[in-house]
Order: C-alpha cells, then sequence, then structure tokens
C-alpha cells in the first residue's frame, strides 16, 4: 500500500451491495476503473465465496451447524462472539456481536458485525422475498420499481423456490393456504420461499455470495478492478461539496494512505456506512436515525404426520449441505396478516439415519414502527474496537410494536397447533432485538432533503456531488421480510446514477 492508488469509483464494503455496485457500472461501462475496499480479511481461500460453499471441510461444517438453528444471527463461519475483541489487529475473520466490537449495544443485544471479506454476504441464509404495501419505496413510479426489484434478482441470481416443497411441504402449503384465504393477492398466497440458490437434482445448492454477483472479486480477470481485503477506510476526504476519495489503512500493520476517487459509494452496512459518514464530518440530522428491525418471533412444531396421512418412513431427509427440506414463505399482507412467516421444515433421524419425527419452523417478522428515537450515536471521543467513532445504540418498541408482536406470538401458536401439539411456553420465543440482523434505515434515502433523510432517491448524498450510500441502511420503510432484496434495489439505483455520472465525465 505504499503506492498511490486512484479509481473512477471507490466502493467501501465488498459485500452483497458493494458487489451489486460493481456488477452494473462494469455492466454499465467496461472501461471504469472501480476499486473496492473491504476492511475484513478473507475467510478460508477465496473472497467473497459463501461459506455454504466453500472446500474446507472445517468451515463448512461450522457454518452448516449454525444454519440449522434457523435465527439469521447464527449463520455465520465461527459463532457470534460476544467477548471482547480488543483491537481487530490479528483478529480472525468472522461475525462478532456489537458489544464485542466495543459499541454500546445492550438496547440491541443481538445486533452483530461481520468483521470478514464479503461481509454479511458470506453468511447470509439467501432468503430473498419480494418487498410489498408499505415496504415498497417507488417514489410515485411502480414500472421503476418493478424495474429496479427484476434486475437487483437478476443480478442476486433469485430462484422461485429452490427448497422443497418435499410432500410434508406440499401439505404444510395446503394447510396454510386454507388458514390464511383471503389475507392478500394470490400472488402473495404461502408459497416456496425465493431464495439466491442455484438448484441442483443432486449435490450441494450453490449460495449468491458477493464472488457470484461480480466474479473478479474471487476469479480475478478484469484489469481494471481491483480489491483490497483487510484494509479499512477511516475517513472520507472531503472538499467542499466533493469527496476526493478515503484515507485508508492497512489492518495489519497500520500503514495509511490516501485513495483518490471520481465516484465514492459507501455500502458498508447499515451501522459502519453512517460511522464512517460521522468519522468524515458528514453529519446530517438523519444519520444514524429510524434505527429500524422487525421483531423476531420463533417456535417450532412436532408434525402430527399420522393426522395427514405421511408415512413415518418415507420422510424426505435433508439433502447433504442442505438444513432443512422445506423452506417456505408466508408473505405480509396489510393489517390482516402483517407478518412475514418463514417456514424451515426437516426431518429428525436416529443414530443410524431413520426418520423419528417432521419439524415445522416458525420464524415470524413483526413490523416495527420507523421512528427517529430508535437510533445509532456515534461518540465525538471514544472509539471502537476498529479505531473507529464508538456507536451506542438507542432502540426501544413503541406501543404499536408490542401490541403487534403480542399478536405475532399469538399467530405462531395458532398457525403452530395447526400442525401438532403445542407448547408455547417452551417452544416458542421472542428473540432479543438484533437477532435478525436485518437493520435498516440508518443513512436512509428520501425525495426531498428535508431532514428526514441522507441521501436522495439514488443514494446520493444530499449536499455532495459524488458520494453516495446503498444497501439495507438506505432503505427508507419497515420492511418486514428478510430485507437483502429490498437492500438490493438501493444498490441497483445508485450503480444506475453512478454509470450516468461517470459517462457525463467522460464526455
Amino acid at each position: 500500500m505504499t503506492h498511490p492508488r486512484s479509481a473512477d469509483v471507490l466502493i467501501v464494503g465488498g459485500g452483497i451491495m458493494g458487489s451489486t455496485v460493481a456488477r452494473l457500472v462494469r455492466e454499465a461501462d467496461p472501461t471504469a476503473r472501480i476499486l473496492m475496499v473491504d476492511a475484513g480479511a478473507v475467510i478460508g481461500d477465496t473472497p467473497g465465496l459463501h461459506l455454504h460453499d466453500v472446500p474446507d471441510p472445517e468451515l463448512w461444517e461450522r457454518y452448516n451447524e449454525r444454519v440449522a438453528s434457523g435465527i439469521q444471527g447464527m449463520y455465520t463461519g465461527g459463532g457470534v462472539e460476544r467477548e471482547p475483541v480488543g483491537d481487530v489487529v490479528g483478529l480472525r475473520p468472522g461475525m462478532f456481536h456489537a458489544v464485542a466490537f466495543g459499541e454500546d449495544a445492550e438496547a440491541m443485544p443481538a445486533a452483530a458485525i461481520a468483521w470478514n471479506a464479503g461481509g454479511m454476504g458470506v453468511h447470509w441464509t439467501a432468503a430473498t422475498p419480494w418487498p410489498a404495501g408499505g415496504e415498497v419505496f417507488d417514489d410515485g413510479d411502480p414500472q421503476g420499481w418493478s424495474d429496479d426489484l427484476r434486475t437487483a434478482r437478476r443480478v442476486l441470481g433469485v430462484h422461485p423456490g429452490p427448497i422443497g416443497p418435499t410432500e410434508p411441504g406440499r401439505v404444510v402449503l395446503d394447510v396454510l393456504r386454507e388458514h390464511l384465504a383471503g389475507t392478500g393477492p394470490s400472488e402473495r398466497a404461502p408459497q416456496p420461499m425465493p431464495m439466491a440458490v442455484v438448484p441442483a437434482a443432486e449435490g450441494l445448492m450453490t449460495r449468491t455470495g458477493p464472488s457470484v454477483i461480480f466474479p473478479p472479486i474471487a476469479a480475478g480477470g478484469d484489469d481494471r478492478f481491483e480489491l483490497l481485503t483487510g484494509v479499512l477506510v477511516t475517513e472520507l476526504l472531503v472538499d467542499g461539496d466533493r469527496v476526493r476519495g478515503a484515507r485508508v489503512r492497512r489492518v495489519a500493520d497500520g500503514t495509511e494512505q490516501e485513495v483518490l476517487a471520481d465516484t465514492v459509494v459507501v455500502c458498508a452496512d447499515a451501522m459502519r456506512t453512517p460511522q464512517l459518514l460521522f468519522a468524515s464530518g458528514i453529519r446530517p440530522w438523519a444519520l444514524g436515525r429510524y434505527l429500524n428491525e422487525h421483531a423476531f418471533v420463533t417456535g417450532r412444531v412436532l408434525m402430527d404426520v399420522d393426522r395427514f396421512g405421511l408415512g413415518l418412513t418415507t420422510l424426505p431427509l435433508p439433502r447433504v449441505g442442505e438444513f432443512c427440506t422445506d423452506s417456505l414463505w408466508i408473505p405480509q399482507n396489510g393489517p390482516d396478516q402483517p407478518f412475514h412467516g418463514q417456514i424451515m421444515n426437516t426431518t429428525y433421524v436416529d443414530a443410524t439415519g431413520h426418520p423419528l419425527a417432521h419439524s415445522v419452523g416458525l420464524s415470524f417478522y413483526s413490523p416495527v414502527e420507523s421512528r427517529p428515537a430508535n437510533r445509532l450515536v456515534f461518540s465525538e471521543t471514544e472509539t471502537d474496537a476498529a479505531g473507529m467513532p464508538r456507536i451506542s445504540i438507542e432502540f426501544a418498541y413503541s406501543r404499536t410494536d408490542l401490541e403487534l408482536i403480542d399478536r405475532a406470538l399469538a399467530r405462531v401458536q395458532e398457525i403452530a397447533e395447526l400442525f401438532g401439539p403445542f407448547d408455547p411456553g417452551t417452544e416458542r420465543a421472542l428473540l432479543a432485538p438484533g437477532s435478525s440482523l436485518h437493520l435498516t434505515g440508518t443513512v436512509r434515502i428520501g425525495e426531498h432533503d428535508d431532514g428526514t433523510s441522507v441521501a436522495d432517491a439514488s443514494g446520493r448524498v444530499w449536499g455532495f456531488e459524488n458520494l453516495y450510500v446503498a444497501g439495507t441502511g438506505a432503505v427508507p420503510t419497515p420492511v418486514v421480510a428478510n430485507a437483502t432484496l429490498t437492500g438490493a434495489v438501493t444498490a441497483v439505483r445508485t450503480a444506475r446514477a453512478v454509470a450516468r455520472r461517470s459517462a457525463a465525465l467522460a464526455n
């Protein structure tokens, strides 16, 4: 890092959002010089490769053992650590609770940070349900929204239902469709879960990670693209209404340098994107505010297979590399059905591999109001493990939120009892805030620079001509479902704006 670097486009963060921006900018402009900077080191040997697909058997086993929990906060290569890490020099790559990273996060105790190349993009479950109703931010242009959503699905490689339904899965869907009939349009009836997964008749079904979205991340072959890993962006270099680049620090030895760029896009997640803006003196009132995450209610019930005419010996077994036999979806449908349901079923077996029971796993996400009081507060004097401004999380449920959570708890019990005996005291729980890792809103976009947003609809930060944000933090609406696909829509918009700007500069 001793020689100076410059780029047409500097992308801060190499996860799903950063790789989406890189791919779409490259599709629009084959000549653009793109530099991507990622603070964490690579897990394994291949940058941006989803941990579901790593060849290292130890890493593969660790990931797949934890993903079987059905809880997003466990989808990690090495467990989510709460013990303080001290500082990041020499820190092994992986997931860490925000409190372990030095943040004041007890108000959202399950919030976590991916300190690895590829961010959450190498850990995520790959569920990609599409948003509807109050989750949509189309700015009065429904066709444009539809087009951008289609592009996001294409880039993420979304398949409408790669895992199931098996025979028990079809029974579950039939029961759910009958029970929830009339609560929404037919296209949002209970159905297989859309996922960024490549279906296959046998063998592993690969997940979309950053290296799938933008292959040069792992394979090279693009001499106008460069990826720096283990390099932390500590400050954006502000020059009036522009940023001329960034100051970066190599984590291993503290070496610093400046990187110059015509355009800068920050895709560093919903916590660290606003943290970097704050550290750079960019501090609009909305920065860090409107922090949102749906509440997470989980449950599990053993299916009464006899009642549904299913033979115990013929129950489906999860295929190699998969933790469930069926990944199903109950879409939210407004006031009558305000919850997102993720249904992951599996067959339990004995030591010899013979089926013992079939489990219906229920995860219900309950919407939470977007309020400025829920926010990230950045310290002027204290720093976290990475040496960046320490984050304090202020987060609480409103009365409306709590009423909906009570309804969600009741809905889980109601749905579970359709399939078998269920004890809500032992088989149902409201998880701690942060458990889904679906944080949104902290650099939200908006139509007007009225103080309630950080950036315009294309992700351009208000007051700057060449600084953009993208990702789930830019989402301005309360997202009920998994947030990745919705966040990718902001990356699609930002990439389009960046490509247009680059073209204008070239002419």
